[in-house]
């Protein structure tokens, strides 16, 4: 085990090199506190003898749970390292980044104008879910991001032994915290601190991010050639804003309530202000210019006596501290104007009075004001430094921070028709079950009217009862602060136009439709979420109905005057997880590529720019990989200027964690969208060239993937080979494992579906027939193939998808599939899909072989031999996770009491091995 480790650091050097320094560390620090015996377990820097046959305890998989966490922290340090050194060579060289893309933008002959007036269109927001992949509690993230800092410090040189020392201490220190923390959750986490969770993010990492991101954007710009001016004359600075499923949404999740919801809203608001007057205390600190209030522009003297007046007692205090310094008079009185109560000078709760704000359009109106003025009175660096801060932190965050989009599924709210309809005493109430034709006859009747169905004392039915009071909380909502802070109405499993138009029904009833000059319109954009591959083959033809409505082109046109876009937005959400799950890899991604183009083209039918919002999560199968590959790999002009996708459970604190790698990935996500929409103006759109060889390679992997999983005794070879069972039962989220508690496949969400295929490392669902696909294409077509081959090599979609099954199949493991399948009661099943499996398998890696080349040790040098690493000790983990699991299920059913005990056990095995392989579900 020490020979890897020297092996690594000969070969590939210093994050290797700080591994062993925190591993040293961490002996000291366990022998300091009397821990000898585990001491001495530490893997890579202790020799130890026969691991194989030894009894892992609790503390042991405790013990390399961490020692995993310690090689993803050295690996993303090195890579912040690495990028650093590289551009200091030349700014350039890092692929993605903005001095990348400007490079190529400029390579393509574009002018400097040309891009910026184009920059100010882009649109780039990060939604942040839930979902039940984040197998590590808050408390532990806390520890792991306060030692990566201490990391960082060391690279300092300035200091001296001592300070070393000190530094090395608190090391050790952090280390035997993480050490005696509970690594997983012994009680399900409720909604609230999931959304604590990502509160952090949102109020500590990314508000510091956006002046960085600004300041790398024109330090790229400049050192293109480019003239800084034109970005600051323009006002072209890409949008950047953030989106929260958590407390919205309520798919097949029975905790997220109308109270939750609306607590969300709140939270948000209140912590947006927290941000925001964060901003603007730090910028009255650096307005202490001398400007009398006679001697700054006349506007901006007028606002001065103007907000003093509003504000009665509370402006005659802010106005007269800083006398004789205008702009920081100024200042006060707009953070006076803030709708929020202080106490020691800290932001505590909502509170609104005569003169304060509502919306944050109004401040940010007073920062574009207050920059004015100062660029007139000749404080050029400051109006485009300091008050250009302030100014993108207002843009960015608003008063709401993240929108909430709401996300119901469509079954729920046929049920929920039903039982509006009973309610109101209708004769025919089956909704669900009346035809396409009869349900869109019935709401157009509807829809001519803006009466509900019902009124407040009614009771109602309990699925229409949930979705009518969740609405009502976003109509109070929009009554009181506008619609800023609220996202859309997301509609999964939309099957057809009619699962799209019941929401203007059931919006009705909760009174979020209003009536205008032209006729009723909703108030929040509905959008369907396409997930299944018959979904996405439907989507075109679901849209051209939707679009076609008149209550839908009302609507859009009156979000299109709200929100001030050029053109209507019609948002449509793309669902990578279910797709890849209905079909594998290659058919998912090939119908993602589909759908999305022909989306475009129904955009541009009816005038409607389409905003594809990507549903993606952690794995390579359900959307992972490079973000500036994914961005690239979409269809030619479907970003338009505009790129909505999920951030989920362990990739948020993955990406986001500490602010150098988050300010890496923000910057990977605006650059590459930015670089991507400005090409696609400059370049013609046309077919993929390879469509027929895709289209076949789908089709034929579809084919294989389901003759799988529709084979004789698959679930249940399913559910003993993997630890499925034992993912349903734990408590990492808190949403349920399934969507309405059957026990089928179909029911089965597809997280949970992902994630035990990789915990006992088959990874089937990124590579299963792919192999016989790519092979027979090579047996029928070689021609086909061949050009296939030849356009891997620099064909964006193509190379996407098969780095990314390479990925896959470097993580996966035939040993440790046996071992699995070793769980399977029934011989004959056992065998016949262990064989199915490994032969696929064998297929596929040979089929990558020949169309890569070259083995995966030389092409991706570092992945490979992180693996290696992490392979040398997931080995003992994955043996003790199946005794485990054969030992718990012997305990159930013989209802054994130690069974829980057990369970505890089998959740820190998991959670190791999650660890290591970087990603759950």
């Amino acid at each position: 085990m020490q020979a890897t480790l020297e092996l690594l650091k000969s070969t590939l050097g210093k994050p290797y090199e700080d591994l062993e320094y925190l591993l040293e560390a961490l002996k000291e620090i366990l022998l300091e506190n009397g821990e000898t015996e585990m001491a001495a377990q530490i893997p890579w820097i202790n020799e130890i003898e026969d691991m194989a046959s030894k009894e892992l305890t609790q503390k042991h998989v405790q013990l390399y749970s961490l020692v995993f966490q310690l090689v993803n922290m050295v690996e993303v340090n090195g890579a912040v390292q690495n990028r650093r050194a590289k551009e200091n060579e030349d700014l350039a060289a890092v692929n993605g980044l903005w001095a990348n893309n400007f490079k190529k933008l400029k390579d393509q002959n574009i002018d400097e104008k040309d891009i910026a007036v184009r920059l100010k269109d882009v649109r780039v927001e990060p939604v942040l879910t839930a979902h039940p992949t984040e197998a590590k509690r808050a408390t532990v993230l806390e520890h792991h991001r306060e030692l990566y800092l201490l990391l960082v410090q060391r690279e300092n040189s300035m200091y001296t032994e001592k300070e070393k020392q000190a530094i090395r201490h608190d090391i050790k220190q952090s280390l035997y915290r993480l050490y005696m923390t509970g690594e997983i959750f012994l009680e399900k986490p409720d909604v609230p601190s999931e959304l604590r969770n990502i509160m952090h993010y949102l109020i500590n990492v990314f508000p510091e991010v956006v002046p960085v991101m600004d300041r790398r954007m024109l330090q790229a710009w400049e050192d293109q050639g480019f003239d800084v001016d034109t970005i600051h004359e323009l006002g072209a600075w890409p949008k950047l804003s953030f989106g929260d499923w958590v407390g919205g949404d309520r798919d097949g999740h029975p905790l997220v309530t109308e109270n939750v919801t609306e607590e969300t809203l709140k939270s948000l608001r209140l912590n947006a202000i927290v941000v925001i007057r964060r901003k603007l205390t730090d910028l009255v600190r650096h307005l202490s210019f001398t400007a009398d209030i006679e001697e700054v522009n006349g506007d901006l003297k007028n606002r001065i006596l103007e907000m003093q007046s509003q504000l009665g007692e509370r402006g005659e205090e802010a106005f007269s501290r800083n006398r004789g310094e205008a702009f920081r008079q100024f200042v006060n009185l707009i953070i006076t104007k803030l709708p929020v109560d202080t106490k020691r000078g800290h932001a505590t709760e909502i509170m609104e009075y005569p003169g304060c704000y509502v919306e944050s359009k109004e401040l940010l109106n007073d920062l574009k004001l207050l920059q004015k003025s100062m660029l007139e009175y000749g404080a050029k660096t400051i109006a485009r430094d300091d008050v250009h801060t302030a100014i993108r932190s207002v843009e960015t965050f608003g008063f709401h921070l993240a929108r909430v989009d709401v996300r119901q599924n469509s079954d729920f709210h046929d049920k929920a028709v039903q039982q509006l309809l009973e309610a109101a005493g209708f004769e025919k109430t089956n909704f669900a079950e009346w035809s396409e034709e009869e349900r869109v006859e019935f709401i157009n009747k509807e829809l001519k009217s803006n009466r509900p169905f019902t009124h407040q004392k009614i009771k109602l039915g309990p699925n229409a009862e949930a979705v009518v009071n969740c609405l009502r909380v976003l109509e109070a909502h929009i009554a009181n602060y506008g619609t800023g802070g609220l996202g859309s109405l997301i509609v999964s499993m939309t099957r057809s136009v009619s699962d799209l138009l019941v929401v203007y029904l059931l919006a009705r009833e909760a009174g979020l439709t209003v009536q205008t000059d032209s006729g009723i319109v909703c108030e929040l954009p509905v959008v369907p979420l396409l997930e299944t591959i018959e979904d996405l083959e439907n989507g075109p033809e679901i849209m051209k109905g939707f679009l076609s409505h008149p209550f839908t082109q009302r609507s859009l046109k009156y979000q299109q005057e709200k929100e001030e876009t050029e053109k209507p937005v019609q948002q449509v959400m793309v669902g990578y997880s279910d797709s890849n799950k209905d079909g594998g890899i290659m058919a998912s991604q090939w119908h993602l590529f589909k759908a999305q183009s022909k989306l475009f083209e129904t955009g541009k039918q009816f005038d409607v720019k389409i905003r594809f919002f990507h549903g993606k999560g952690g794995s390579i199968s359900r959307g992972a990989g490079p973000t500036h590959y994914f961005i690239n790999s979409l269809p030619h002009s479907s970003i338009a200027g505009d790129l909505r996708l999920t951030e989920q459970g362990e990739t948020i604190a993955q990406k986001y964690a500490n602010k150098v790698n988050a300010e890496y990935n923000i910057e990977l996500l605006m650059a590459s969208t930015a670089s991507a929409s400005i090409l696609s103006q400059f370049t013609e759109r046309k077919p993929h060239p390879l469509a027929h060889v895709l289209e076949k390679l789908a089709t034929d992997s579809k084919k294989y993937y389901e003759n799988l999983m529709h084979e004789d005794g698959f679930i249940p070879y399913f559910r003993e080979a993997t630890p499925i069972d034992a993912i349903e039962t734990s408590k990492i989220g808190s949403r349920p494992a399934k969507r309405t508690g059957a026990n089928s496949l179909e029911d089965l969400r597809a997280i949970p579906w992902v994630f035990s295929w990789s915990q006992s490392r088959y990874n089937m669902t990124s590579w299963y027939g792919l192999g016989s696909a790519l092979n027979d294409l090579r047996e029928n077509d070689r021609a086909s193939y061949d050009e296939f081959k030849k356009m891997l090599k620099y064909d964006p979609f193509i190379r996407y998808v098969l780095t990314n099954v390479d990925t896959s199949l470097a993580a996966t493991d035939e040993d440790i599939m046996k071992s699995y399948a070793s769980l399977v009661t029934d011989e004959q099943i056992k065998e016949k899909f262990l064989g199915m499996f490994l032969s696929e398998l064998k297929l596929t890696r040979e089929m990558l072989m020949d169309l890569l080349e070259e083995g995966i040790e030389s092409r991706r040098k570092n992945h490979y031999y992180s693996n290696q690493l992490r392979a040398s000790l997931m080995n003992h983990l994955h043996t003790r996770q199946v005794a485990l699991l054969k030992q718990w299920r012997e305990q159930k059913a013989n209802n054994d009491p130690e069974a829980e005990k057990t369970q505890t056990q089998l959740m820190l095995t998991i959670n190791g091995i999650a660890s290591a392989m970087r990603n759950t579900g």
